[in-house]
């Protein structure tokens, strides 16, 4: 493992038998995403988080679920860890939590028993910020928008899956990562100079994330697929 600060180690992902190396009593705490985001949009095993959470237990650590990003219904499940059969002790949640409004949150599990000055914050409770929470979870209820996530990434990925230079498609709903054969910038950039789509990167050169609103259509995601149809095709040409 990487040590990073003497007080952090980072892991690779699924790797169980890092995992169990790792662990002992010293171990305050795991932090997994539900799905990578930057790091690629790789998603831990089911029989990965079951290690993590079966350890944590072990020797006493919380096991703590980062849904930043992965969080809030865009893998088509309000979080990316409930595909799986495993309970964290901590969620983290923000980004798609305020739409846009800066809000974020922690939800931590009944076992662990709330008391006086356990938490402290400087803007917690902030009036406007939980009306635009609130307002969000009216709006994912109301227009359906966990089975939007999950229908139309379905969608997405059935007609982006054939089309040359793509070498694997990761993720779950709205949360796509599209890995190429070649670097990805020069596909991004075409796709945002020349066609006004913008979209994510990552830290692999080859791997682009697919992150529209909820609400997008298969309308719009036709839009899309045209555009990066025709930019593979030339890229290809070039190639």
């Amino acid at each position: 493992p990487a040590n990073i600060t003497g007080n952090c180690f980072i892991l690779p992902l699924n790797d169980e038998k890092s995992l169990e190396l790792a662990m002992d009593e010293s171990i305050a705490a795991v932090i997994v995403e539900g799905i990578q985001g930057v790091g690629g949009v790789y998603e831990p095993s089911e029989s990965f988080l079951k290690k993590i959470q079966s350890l944590c237990e072990k020797f006493g650590a919380l096991f703590i679920l980062d849904e930043v990003q992965s969080g809030y219904g865009r893998t088509g499940k309000f979080f990316a860890h409930q595909y799986t059969d495993i309970t964290p002790d901590l969620t983290t949640v923000a980004k798609g939590m305020g739409n846009g409004f800066p809000i974020a949150g922690v939800l931590i599990h009944p076992k662990i028993k709330a008391k006086h000055s356990m938490l402290g914050t400087t803007f917690g409770g902030n009036h406007l910020a939980c009306a635009a929470g609130i307002a969000v979870l009216d709006i994912i209820e109301k227009e359906n928008l966990l089975n939007n996530a999950q229908k139309v990434g379905e969608y997405l990925i059935e007609k982006i899956k054939h089309l040359p230079g793509i070498k694997e498609i990761r993720g779950k709903g709205l949360m796509i990562g599209i890995e190429l054969e070649f670097a990805c910038g020069e596909v991004r950039n075409e796709l945002l100079y020349n066609h006004k789509i913008f979209t994510g990167s990552s830290s692999s050169k080859n791997t682009f994330r697919i992150l529209p609103a909820l609400n997008v259509t298969e309308k719009e995601i036709d839009i899309f697929v045209e555009a990066f149809t025709k930019v593979l095709q030339n890229k290809m040409v070039k190639q």
